[in-house]
Formats: C-alpha cells, sequence, structure tokens
C-alpha cells in the first residue's frame, strides 16, 4: 500500500471507528480485545445496552428537524425546506460509530459459550444493525454494506456504496434474525420480538412506498414483507388500542408519566427520580423556542365528529377558530388548544396563547401540567406503539391493492373507536375520493386513490407530532409540500374578537400603535403577525419573507460529505448535489 492509499485507509478507519466520549468513558475498546471480551452474560449485557443510545430521545421526538414537515410551523424554517442545503465538508449524518459498536460485538459474542443465551444478545446486535442501516437508507439512499469490524488494511475500506436494494436484503435478515431470537415478553424500555416486528412493519412500507412512488423495482416485495410483519405482531403479541373516555384517551396517552403498556410497544422512559427529564412544556409553550404551531391545513384535515369531511364545506376557508373546533374529530381537541381546553390540573379555561404558538394552533399533545414548565418533563415517550402498525398494515394493503373492508375493521376501525368516530368505508372512500386531499397529495393515482387519501388522513392525524411526517412525505414524493405557506388561524382583519364566544374580548388585532392594555387581552400588532391580506385579515402567514425551494432531482436523498468522497474515490455522489470531487 502507497503512503497515500496507507494515510487515506487510517483517516478512513478513524472515521468508522470513532466513538463518542461518554461510550469509551464506560466501554474502553482497549479492555474489550477479543481475547478478554464478553466470557460473562453480565459483559454481553453490559455491552449491548449501549446500543439504546441509537434511539431518539424526546427532543428528537417533537421537536428537531426534520422530523417534522408541513404539519409543523416555526419561527426558523429548515434548510431542508428552503433549498439551501449544501454538500458538507465532514459529517451530515455519514457517521460509522454505533455500526462499528454492533459489529464488534457480532464477531467477539462467541467467546460466551452459553450458545442459547448468547443468540438473544445477537438477535439485539442484529436489531440495531438494521435500525442502524434503514435510517442510514433513508438518508442516503444507496451505502457500503458492513457487516464486520474493519482493519487499516482492508480493502472494503475503499467500497462503493452498495445499492438500497442489497442493504435492505440484509436488513430483512437481521429482523427476521432478531424475530426469530428476540423475547416474546412486552416490555416497554426493552427490544423484543415485538419491537423487531415493529421495526420491519415501519421499515418495509418505508422502502415499498419509497420505491413505488420514485419509479424503483420491487416495492410490492417490500410491501408484502410490511404486511406480514404487522399482521404478525396484530395476531400474536397481545398489543391493544388504549381506550377511555373517547374525550380523553388519545392525549392521556401521551401525558402518562409512565408509558401505557397496552398499546406502547417501546417508549423512552423519563423519571424525576433519576434524574432524567425533558422539555417538551418548555419548547411547547416559550416563547424563545420557536414557537410552534399546527399548520390551518393539518386542522382542516381533521374529520367532522359525524365522519363527513369538513372541508366539503364550502365556508370553510373563512371560519375562525372557535366554529372550525367545533364538532370535529376528537384528536382535534386533543392535540391542540380549543375552546374550553384546561390544562392538566387547572380548572380555568386556557386560550391559544399567540406569543409561543405562530400559527395560533398551540399543542396540547405531550403537554404536562404547569408544574413542569421549566423543563422537567418525566412523560414518557413513544418510539414504537401499537397505533402506527396498524396504520401501516392498512397502507401497505391500500397500496398493494389488497386491502378489504375487513382489513379496515381490524386497523384504522380500532383507532376511530378510540374516539367514537364513525369507522371509514372502503367503498364509500373509493367512490369519491376527498378533493381536498387530492389536491395535496398529488402522486396517488388508480382504484385505491380514495382509501389511500384517506388512510394518509388517519396517518397524520394519529402521528402527528411523532416524527413521521417529514419521511412519509419523502417516501410518496411530494416533497413540494415542504414549499407551500404554513398558515394558520383565519381573522377577518383589524378589530376586536371574543375568540372563544364566552362573552369577553380576549383578542385585540390593532395597526399603528398599540391600544390601553385590558387585563386578560392578547395584542397582536400588523407587521408583526402577517395576513394574506394584511389589514383586511386571512390566514396567519408564517415565515412570510422565507424563500422557500424544493429540487424534485436532487432532494429526496442528503449529499455525501465531500471529505468521504476524497478519501474514498469509489463513493458516488448522489444525483444533482455538486461538491467538486473529481
Amino acid at each position: 500500500m502507497n503512503v497515500f492509499k496507507k494515510i487515506t485507509a487510517i483517516c478512513l478507519l478513524f472515521a468508522l471507528v470513532s466513538c463518542k466520549k461518554d461510550f469509551l468513558d464506560r466501554y474502553p475498546l482497549s479492555q474489550l480485545a477479543p481475547e478478554n471480551s464478553f466470557t460473562s452474560e453480565s459483559e454481553l449485557r453490559s455491552y449491548t445496552n449501549a446500543f439504546y443510545n441509537q434511539l431518539p430521545a424526546a427532543l428528537d421526538v417533537f421537536y428537531s428537524s426534520p422530523n417534522y414537515g408541513d404539519d409543523d410551523a416555526r419561527t426558523t424554517v429548515p434548510n431542508e425546506f428552503r433549498g439551501t442545503r449544501t454538500v458538507p465538508t465532514t459529517g451530515g449524518g455519514w457517521s460509522w460509530t454505533e455500526l462499528r459498536r454492533i459489529n464488534f460485538f457480532l464477531e467477539n459474542s462467541n467467546k460466551f459459550q452459553n450458545e442459547a443465551v448468547r443468540v438473544k444478545y445477537d438477535a439485539l446486535a442484529r436489531f440495531f444493525r438494521a435500525y442502524f442501516y434503514v435510517e442510514m437508507v433513508q438518508r442516503f439512499g444507496d451505502v457500503p454494506w458492513y457487516d464486520k469490524v474493519l482493519d487499516m488494511d482492508d480493502t472494503d475500506l475503499m467500497k462503493p456504496r452498495d445499492t438500497r436494494e442489497f442493504v435492505m436484503s440484509k436488513v430483512l435478515e437481521d429482523l427476521d434474525f432478531a424475530i426469530a431470537n428476540l423475547d416474546q415478553g412486552r416490555k416497554l424500555q426493552d427490544v423484543t420480538k415485538w419491537t423487531a416486528l415493529a421495526l420491519k412493519s415501519r421499515a418495509m412500507l418505508f422502502e415499498g412506498t419509497f420505491r413505488k412512488y420514485h419509479g424503483l423495482t420491487g416495492w410490492e416485495a417490500m410491501l408484502n414483507e410490511s404486511v406480514a410483519a404487522s399482521s404478525e405482531l396484530m395476531t400474536k403479541s397481545g398489543y391493544g388500542i388504549y381506550t377511555s373516555n373517547p374525550d380523553k384517551a388519545y392525549q392521556d396517552l401521551f401525558n402518562f408519566d409512565d408509558a401505557n403498556p397496552t398499546e406502547m410497544i417501546l417508549a423512552r422512559q423519563y423519571s424525576a427520580a433519576v434524574p432524567f427529564v425533558h422539555s417538551v412544556n418548555f419548547y411547547t409553550l416559550s416563547v424563545s423556542y420557536g414557537r410552534p404551531g399546527v399548520t390551518r391545513h393539518v386542522v382542516n384535515s381533521y374529520l367532522n365528529a359525524d365522519g363527513t369531511r369538513f372541508t366539503d364545506n364550502p365556508s370553510h376557508k373563512t371560519m375562525q377558530w372557535f366554529e372550525e373546533t367545533q364538532n370535529r374529530d376528537p384528536r382535534l381537541g386533543q392535540t391542540i388548544r380549543i375552546p374550553g381546553h384546561k390544562r392538566i390540573g387547572e380548572t380555568n379555561a386556557t386560550l391559544p396563547d399567540f406569543a409561543s404558538s405562530i400559527t395560533g394552533y398551540q399543542y396540547v399533545k405531550y403537554v404536562q401540567a404547569p408544574s413542569f414548565d421549566q423543563g422537567n418533563c418525566v412523560n414518557d415517550i413513544p418510539i414504537f406503539r401499537y397505533a402506527e402498525v396498524l396504520l401501516n398494515f392498512a397502507e401497505a394493503k391500500a397500496e398493494l391493492g389488497t386491502l378489504s373492508q375487513a382489513d379496515i375493521d381490524s386497523s384504522i376501525k380500532l383507532l376511530r373507536d378510540r374516539v367514537s368516530m364513525p369507522n371509514l368505508s372502503f367503498s364509500a372512500a373509493n367512490a369519491v375520493p376527498d378533493p381536498y386531499l387530492a389536491a395535496i397529495y398529488v402522486n396517488v393515482k388508480g382504484a385505491n386513490k380514495g382509501v389511500i387519501l384517506e388512510i394518509r388522513r388517519e396517518r397524520q392525524v394519529e402521528l402527528i407530532r411523532e416524527g413521521f411526517r417529514y419521511y412519509d412525505l419523502i417516501r410518496w414524493k411530494e416533497g413540494q409540500l415542504f414549499t407551500r405557506v404554513f398558515n394558520g388561524m383565519y381573522f377577518p382583519g383589524v378589530g376586536t374578537y371574543d375568540i372563544d364566544r364566552n362573552g369577553t374580548i380576549d383578542l385585540h388585532i390593532y395597526e399603528g400603535a398599540r391600544p390601553a392594555s385590558v387585563a386578560g387581552r392578547q395584542y397582536l400588532k400588523i407587521g408583526e403577525v402577517v395576513f394574506e391580506n394584511g389589514t383586511k385579515g386571512g390566514q396567519i402567514v408564517t415565515n412570510p419573507t422565507v424563500t422557500k425551494e424544493w429540487n424534485e432531482s436532487r432532494d429526496y436523498l442528503y449529499p455525501i460529505p465531500v471529505q468521504e468522497r476524497i478519501l474514498n474515490k469509489s463513493l458516488t455522489q448522489n444525483p444533482g448535489w455538486v461538491d467538486g470531487v473529481k
């Protein structure tokens, strides 16, 4: 090996083996040489426990970009939506540290002689290898597949990217091994057979629909794998949908200190005793962290309480907050503040706070009592829950053309039953597809168009703020939706408003000098808040000075960092990304 190649190999090896400081502090690789490692079950357990760091924390789920999409407006707009991403020099998600830890374990776990015990830890490692590669494929498409620890002189350091088809076939092998060998118990904080089935359900739905809508082959096989995994979990696991009072069951599910074991398959645990807490109240209610708010098109997507379409009402475009929130799917009022909303632990109704919600549609999902407003929230955060598996099952079958009313009854109906909503009718949905949704999801075609649109509605309503929307639009090839205006509440113009219709003025929209303050009244100044028609009102326009762009031939995948392509000339760049590397 010449000097340049050797330096290149060393640099790339460093990139592949670098470890986070906290991991090195706990499990220094110098003390885990093959000859003295993994000789007891406690060592297997200690090492594999670190794999759980791959899973998202609370902030990743409910706040971080790009886990949200066109459903959530903030004061800042992600680079993904602005078209301002550039090819990074390093980083950019092209990190292999976690994979090396996993492969190190799989190469050396056989030092422990009890195969019946060891195979469960191997299954756990292979679950996390699959999890790692699912995220890499979602982000980059083709990526090199590594199932071994690379040495300095290993020729695979310079290998090209493997096709996503090959990588996902290896992911399937890992998941099937995990499903066959993981514990079959139901454990909220441990990966089990059911967690592996849930990941398979999710990953194969993504891959199948991505291939279908992006014109790639093999999508049917992927969707059939998703259906099979979902079906096995639905029929054998014993999980179900948490139900209680329809007016609170959905909201309660995300506010419990301890995740509900009926529905939650895997949850991130938080506790004041450890302490290990998160800041959902602070990020939701603070005036300084993006002022998140649900966008108006999402509010429009919720059905009426009788199951009819809200947007079939010709006056829906000019409805104000009170009118538009009446007699709707109860999940609307358990996701955002509606008239009469009372915070947990309080007896007085709480209106939307325009200072902390840019659209006025302020979240209540995950938000705990005021005593947790200082970043000390302890409600567990879902990573996999049964509702998602039901939605995956219905969508995969609809895309395959094999969905029946009986399938809907065993999936979508359960979600609607939780909140006493009428069931989805397969025949009615396909007979008259919703024109409002059809104008949003322009790539949906064929005989099942109507029911696919309805399942997408259900997915957005049920899974909002759980980190799915960005990659849902990516797999459906609907990236242009990131570029539309993210609107908020409608107001007819300057003036005073009793927004909850209780006989008291709550809001004053004004132009020019601020009126004299009245206790309990909010003030919005034209210019500081922008409406479609200026002083004549309209919907709130968020980020009015920001230009959004989406490149259909480039932006569905992230770029490979420049340094990686310099070090490894076999690495090709993703289409449309220009990095100057020859």
